[in-house]
């Protein structure tokens, strides 16, 4: 089972080597929770080994300076962002776009595809048409589900793998993914990420070979460095 380098050698640690490149990983919780760190890290990684990445960036999370405090003088910093293919739709029908293109996108080696933010723009689209009382949810829903579908079939088919993120809600005393049925489905490898007053917890809710585990973790200005796990 191949797979790619999380970036960080306590996360390859604690997922036996990284992340599947036959899958799409769900990475979800809260905000400041650390899900876009995870996934630049990941990022960097592969880019500073001369590959290509495709990065579509909904909630504007994506940071050149970022970027250079993870390469830490180990590499070249332009070099890095130049192998880095970066997409910002501003709105759901702009994000529905950039997948259309995405199989353009592709025609360079690409070794991994992130969609940073996959559900906040559908989340804006779907709620106003809830509240306009008509059937029009339903193809918001059904181009969330085409989207997921596309990134599932690019992963296994072309073999490279796919980072998701996602927001979380608490409802009563759960914490619950966004568009839950649809990623879950679609997502083979799934990880919560919660800050709970500065203590941050990454929790493995579903692997295709992995029992489900907790990570406790730091992020640091060179990525993410683990303070214990279970």
């Amino acid at each position: 089972m191949a797979k790619i380098s999380a970036g960080s050698y306590d996360l390859n640690k604690w997922l036996f080597g990284g992340y599947e490149d036959d899958i799409v990983t769900v990475i979800y919780g809260g905000p400041g929770s650390g899900k876009t760190n995870f996934c630049m890290l990941a990022a960097v990684s592969q880019a500073k080994k001369g590959n290509k990445v495709i990065f579509m960036d909904t909630e504007g999370g994506f940071s050149s300076e970022r970027v250079k405090q993870m390469v830490n003088g180990d590499g070249d910093v332009n070099s890095v962002l130049k192998n880095i293919l970066l997409l910002n739709p501003t709105n759901f029908n702009e994000q529905k776009d950039a997948f259309k293109k995405l199989n353009e996108y592709l025609k360079d080696e690409v070794s991994l595809i992130i969609v940073d933010g996959m559900t906040i723009l559908y989340r804006l689209d779907f709620a106003s048409a809830r509240e306009k009382d008509d059937d029009s949810y339903r193809k918001i829903n059904a181009e969330l589900v085409s989207q997921m579908k596309t990134l599932a079939e690019i992963a296994r088919k072309k073999k490279i793998p796919v980072l998701v993120t996602n927001q979380s809600y608490k409802w009563e005393d759960e914490r619950r993914m966004v568009g839950g049925d649809i990623l879950n489905y679609w997502g083979k490898c799934i990880i919560e990420l919660i800050n709970d007053n500065g203590k941050r917890i990454a929790f493995l809710r579903k692997h295709r070979s992995l029992r489900e585990k907790e990570l406790e973790f730091k992020i640091s200005n060179s990525g993410i460095k683990k303070t214990g796990w279970i």
